[in-house]
């Protein structure tokens, strides 16, 4: 019995459905003569009035642009005013602060991080530089070169190491590329 009692007197709002069902309803039969005329007049009242106040909200409005246009308030000012006060409140939450803090302190200690790699990289570079495989691969790059210079024509039997080597590869191409002057026999056997 309780069970039917309640849906007689349902607690959720009217669905869709619900008010398309009321206003297809036909409630003037319910009503007099007289209350019908007076739901009318009411209705008229209320149609003006509610055009009175849109023409007073559109009067109000025009005389805000007018003021606003006297003290030089142009739409674009008024909206950068309101992004600086929005962007001033954003800051000024503690949200905000947290993660800005949060951010730099991740950058000092990305930044530190980095600083750690390049030193290391650079430190192992230059233990690799006297490592005993290094000092094998320059031995046998600087026997090449001699060995091509020989067959090529030269005759420098000094040996050199690995950066005279290269300086003097470097400078046969500067002076190659600057016009093909010819070498003289000291200059070669500088090289």
């Amino acid at each position: 019995m309780e069970a039917q009692a309640q849906g007689l007197l349902e607690t959720e709002p009217l669905q869709g459905r619900d008010e398309d069902a009321i206003a297809s309803a036909d409630f003037s039969s319910m009503l007099s003569e007289e209350e019908k005329e007076e739901l009318k007049a009411e209705l008229v009242q209320l149609e003006d009035e509610i055009t009175t106040l849109r023409q007073v909200l559109s009067a109000k409005e025009r005389h805000l642009v007018e003021i606003k246009q006297k003290l030089g308030m142009s739409l674009m000012n008024e909206l950068k005013q309101n992004f600086s006060r929005g962007w001033h409140d954003v800051q000024t939450t503690t949200a905000y602060k947290k993660t800005h803090e949060t951010l730099s302190h991740a950058g000092q200690k990305a930044t530190a991080a980095f600083s750690n790699v390049g030193t290391a990289i650079s430190k192992k570079f230059g233990d690799m530089r006297n490592s005993p495989t290094f000092k094998s691969f320059e031995e046998r790059v600087e026997t090449t070169v001699t060995s091509l210079k020989t067959k090529v024509g030269g005759t420098n039997h000094s040996g050199g190491s690995f950066e005279e080597v290269l300086n003097s590869t470097a400078h046969a191409s500067s002076q190659n590329a600057s016009g093909g002057s010819r070498q003289t026999k000291d200059e070669e056997l500088q090289c």
